[in-house]
């Protein structure tokens, strides 16, 4: 059986450990690394964005490689209200991290990325791949993707379909839609994501936040050409199409430490927002603390204060979701979601940072509730539980 030794193996080559591996080169310098992926390209078929305040400058330093398009802000549209707001907005594309990430971590002396490589077994500073390859390191990183994250006890679903489209004719330049929910509701809370990639591409993705976990592609692939032809976009092809599937829970708690075992990281040890799906501030938090550790004092008492910090926030999302999920019928979700878009810009900023403050938490909470509100379904949703 080959043995081979490296300083980190990171098993998964989705966004988390993307950012792992960049934020290793740039902090740690001569470290050797093994990525180990199972597809034939790292990022799979997806778009990450984030808003500017999501991350802190001393982290766009490594991660402004990956950045692919980027806003000056963003607008969102509901039925009693359309708003534009002026934070900074980016995207990264599945391709550009296929790219930089496998540029940066071959570039670096004794490190692999090994693709089609499948991990039969995970331990503390020990994995086995099924062609029966032994990898050694200091630390395991086991991140990946939201399928390896177990299903809580009361959870929702945000899923999407979204078609890159390559356009006819130049549209008019547009910031990006980040919610325009004054489409038809169905099958829960939608509404329809839009990024402009150029005047003549978009991507354009139809968004639910439902009971269930199921997709129907081929409705949803007419609804969103439907979308773009109802605002006078001209497709010439569909260039790309992906699809996604993410948990929203209402119960549960985030991923916990579990030494000596492999760090389990991204959506598989809770960091990703519960409430919006958004991954990549949380995987960059995380990448910045693997970076900043020798890896044998990776998994110590600052990753339980790390751990501590993500759990607070994420409890007082679970709340919300709660709400969203069990007070609300379905067609009526979008109330709670144009409520929250009137809060101050800045309260919205640390929400998607996943960062906020009491006083964020009581200006959610305070006030008129959202319109739609239902006791009956609380209570019968509540009983169910």
């Amino acid at each position: 059986m080959d043995r081979v030794r490296f300083d980190y193996v990171l098993v998964g080559g989705g966004l988390q450990n993307a950012l792992v591996a960049l934020a290793l080169r740039a902090r740690r310098g001569p470290v050797r690394i093994a990525l180990v992926e199972r597809a034939s390209r790292l990022g799979g078929n997806h778009t990450w964005s984030f808003h500017e305040g999501d991350v802190t400058p001393a982290s766009r330093t490594w991660l402004e490689p990956l950045v692919a398009h980027r806003w000056p802000g963003y607008r969102v549209a509901f039925p009693g209200l359309v708003r534009e707001l002026r934070a900074g907005y980016a995207s990264l594309t599945a391709e550009r991290l296929d790219t930089v990430v496998q540029r940066s971590v071959r570039e670096a002396p004794g490190s692999e990325v090994l693709l089609e490589a499948d991990a039969a077994h995970l331990e503390a500073g020990r994995v086995v791949l099924h062609d029966g390859r032994e990898l050694v390191a200091d630390l395991v990183v086991d991140a990946r993707g939201p399928e390896a994250l177990p299903a809580a006890a009361g959870q929702g679903y945000q899923k999407f379909l979204g078609l890159e489209l390559g356009l006819e004719a130049a549209a008019p330049a547009e910031t990006p839609t980040v919610m325009d929910a004054t489409v038809g509701q169905a099958d829960g809370f939608r509404f329809v994501y839009t990024l402009p990639f150029a005047s003549d591409r978009v991507l354009v993705e139809d968004t639910y936040y439902s009971e269930s976990p199921v997709l129907e592609v081929e409705a949803l692939r007419a609804r969103v050409l439907a979308y773009a032809e109802d605002r006078g976009l001209r497709v010439r092809e569909v260039l790309r199409e992906e699809t996604g599937v993410l948990p929203i829970p209402w119960t549960g708690e985030s991923g916990q430490e579990t030494p000596p075992g492999p760090l389990r990281a991204g959506y598989a040890g809770g960091f990703f927002h519960p409430t919006t799906g958004y991954s990549l501030p949380l995987a960059v938090r995380l990448a910045e603390h693997v970076a900043a550790h020798p890896p044998g004092q990776v998994q110590g008492p600052a990753l339980r204060g790390l751990r501590g910090e993500v759990e607070a926030q994420s409890r007082f999302c679970r709340l919300l979701n709660w709400m969203l999920f069990c007070a609300y019928p379905p067609d009526q979700r979008f109330h709670v979601l144009e409520r929250f878009y009137r809060l101050p810009e800045d309260t919205i900023r640390r929400f998607y940072a996943l960062d906020l403050t009491l006083v964020d938490r009581a200006r959610l909470l305070v006030g008129r509730p959202p319109a739609g509100l239902s006791l009956r379904t609380a209570w019968s949703r509540w009983k169910a539980a």
